[in-house]
């Protein structure tokens, strides 16, 4: 097999999800039904918040579920294997229900922003896939919006297939990229299956194969007259590449009553050199030509580039993005919530010495609370189908300081996540990737708060809960501490 062969990602799965529900099957019956929850315990680069991404292919990873006849020979050559188990395997279907965030939902740590509702081995199953795409491209959606914030307006590009980890992951990249704020790719998967605008122009190798910049430049210009941006740098910036795209817009655009569009810039001191050849292009009389560019850019150096007076119309970021390097693991976990008959629901916690590592137990609902001015001021966990009036002021428990008596007042609440998926199947259409990106930029103009997007000690938004879960989840920590010590 081959990279380019047919590949059925339903094997994206670790082998221990296999072993488990080989021993469920034996020992268990199989229309036992779970709950799971996927949530995440720290914000990327200790930032205010993250970005929901992914669901769609978590989607369309659940309605093609299946295993071939050379999958399941491959499991029966591991030796490890009842053959019930592998007739199993053959027959296989994903018949769960799915509830989750909308994709570009502003998140939180702790909160449930996917809840998977199904048959126990289905629920095991699923949860790699489902953890490979939300932790990918909720990072990738939050790394770029940091980006897109730093820029203040400025054009934003993704570059990054080069330095991605493989080519799904740039892909998959340049669309959560986008949902977090870019405005371009240069990979052409991307642009093709998400219909995401492409970009891209030259690389030094265009400039070395003439030998004269002059007329590489030249060559260029005549073949894309409507769209000519020069890379300047790869001899000298000041003493040659501005120069010859001066010349260039003068001598062979400005006669097709062309315009230069852009120069970029890739290596050298960015902040100097855009303000000095923005001098020189305004004195050639080039006010409209734009000034891009890349090398190992990320928010801080954009911002950092922004501080101090740079020049700059748009910015090409590259490795730091696509891998969002300085924090290259968002750590969303796939846990066990609830057991049950498909009716009724036992809780179950997991217990840590670590208190960030005790679960929130049980079937829950998650609201968004906004106060008059349509700010939210805080996340609030409730019990599943749990009913409370906005006509009175709601008591709440905050869980960092459960002896303090507190309600809101003069709030609305909305139930964060729907159902996507009942019975295996989507009965939610889902948005497009444009719609997604724009629910993103809504919520960050109009609800989230301006000090929990700062990235310096960004403001922490609250996650409350219900008096009734609180009590729910003291009670089972006591029954556990009391079972188990």
């Amino acid at each position: 097999m081959t990279q380019f062969d047919k590949r059925n990602i339903t094997m994206m799965v670790d082998f221990y999800e296999l072993t488990m529900a080989n021993g469920y099957l034996q020992h268990h019956d199989e229309n036992v039904h779970v709950v799971f929850d996927v949530f995440y315990r720290a914000n990327p680069d200790k930032g205010g918040f993250a970005i929901f991404a992914g669901l769609e292919q978590v989607i369309e990873y659940v309605e093609n579920m299946c295993f071939s006849q050379e999958d399941v020979e491959y499991f029966r050559q591991q030796h490890v294997f009842s053959e019930e188990f592998l007739s199993y395997l053959q027959n296989f279907r994903f018949t769960g229900d799915i509830y989750a965030m909308p994709e570009g939902t502003v998140m939180y740590p702790n909160e449930p922003i996917m809840t998977i509702v199904a048959p126990l081995i289905d629920a095991q199953l699923v949860e790699t896939a489902i953890l490979a795409q939300v932790n990918h491209q909720s990072l990738i959606a939050t790394k770029a919006r940091r980006i897109f914030r730093s820029a203040q307006g400025r054009a934003v590009s993704d570059f990054g297939a080069r330095r991605a980890h493989n080519m799904d992951a740039a892909t998959y990249g340049a669309r959560a990229a986008y949902i977090g704020g870019v405005s371009s790719t240069a990979t052409c998967t991307a642009g093709q299956i998400f219909g995401i605008p492409v970009s891209g122009t030259m690389a030094h190798s265009w400039v070395m194969f003439y030998g004269d910049e002059y007329e590489a430049f030249a060559n260029y210009a005549r073949t894309y007259p409507d769209a000519t941006v020069l890379l300047v740098d790869t001899y000298d910036v000041i003493h040659s590449g501005i120069p010859n795209a001066i010349r260039v817009a003068h001598e062979i655009l400005e006669p097709m009553g062309k315009r230069l569009r852009g120069i970029r810039i890739d290596s050298g001191d960015l902040a100097y050199l855009s303000k000095r050849v923005r001098r020189m292009l305004d004195e050639a009389g080039l006010f409209d030509c734009k000034i891009i560019v890349s090398n190992s850019l990320d928010e801080f150096t954009v911002s950092s580039l922004l501080l101090q007076g740079a020049c700059i119309d748009g910015f090409g970021i590259g490795e730091r993005l696509i891998t969002a390097k300085s924090e290259p693991v968002f750590g969303a976990v796939y846990k066990l919530a609830a057991v049950g008959n498909g009716q009724s629901f036992a809780p179950r916690i997991k217990v840590s010495e670590n208190i960030g590592k005790i679960t929130n137990p049980g079937r829950k609902d998650l609201y968004r609370v906004y106060d008059v001015n349509g700010h939210a001021v805080a996340d609030m966990i409730s019990l599943y189908g749990e009913t409370f009036s906005e006509d009175s002021p709601i008591r709440y428990i905050d869980p960092q300081k459960p002896w303090k008596n507190r309600a809101f007042e003069n709030c609305t609440f909305k139930n964060l996540r729907k159902l996507y998926v009942r019975h295996g199947k989507r009965i939610e259409e889902l948005p497009t990737l444009k719609e997604i990106r724009e629910y993103v930029m809504k919520q960050l103009e109009a609800e989230i708060w301006e000090e929990e997007q700062r990235f310096e000690n960004p403001h922490i938004h609250y996650l409350d809960m219900t008096p009734d879960y609180y009590e729910l989840k003291m009670d089972l920590l006591t029954e556990t501490r009391r079972q188990h010590g």
